[in-house]
């Protein structure tokens, strides 16, 4: 039976590395959005709702491995010998899973650092189309006298 969960065990870190591959290939889709000006809002939304739901299934799959692991926990440690191998792959799956998140850490880094350039730049646009607007509508208001005075009559006398 122990056999049974040890694998699950490390089909358990091997998706989860497969899970994390999907990451960085989402957060190198995602830069590419961020890098390009012209680009759609929804694009980007739809990078983070995927990425989302991708860090929801790699909870879950933590949550399931420290569970199945509290399970064989004493049973691994006893036979070390018998599951040599797999805890060997396991460890080694453990230590890409490291790795694949450290890279997904300084991808999550570098694309935030780009969203806050984006986002400034987008801003910038916004605040120059106002200005824009602005001027324009100024302009009409003064072609069509809106903003005239008509001439007033001063009585002084007093």
């Amino acid at each position: 039976m122990t056999d049974n969960y040890v694998l699950i065990l490390r089909e358990s870190l091997e998706k989860k590395v497969e899970i994390l591959e999907h990451i960085q290939a989402e957060n190198r889709k995602q830069r590419q959005v961020l890098e390009d000006n012209n680009s759609d809002v929804d694009e980007f939304e739809a990078t983070l709702d995927y990425k989302a739901s991708l860090v929801d299934q790699i909870v879950k799959l933590d949550d399931g491995f420290e569970t199945l692991f509290a399970r064989v926990e004493d049973e691994l440690q006893a036979n070390k010998e018998t599951y040599k191998e797999e805890i060997q792959r396991m460890q080694e799956l453990i230590r890409q899973i490291t790795d694949l998140s450290t890279a997904v850490q300084a991808q999550e880094k570098e694309n935030e650092k780009l969203a806050r350039e984006k986002f400034a730049y987008v801003r910038k646009q916004v605040q120059k189309v106002r200005k824009s607007q602005k001027a324009v509508n100024n302009y009409y208001q003064s072609m069509r006298g809106d903003s005239v005075y008509q001439p007033q009559f001063m009585d002084k006398s007093k």
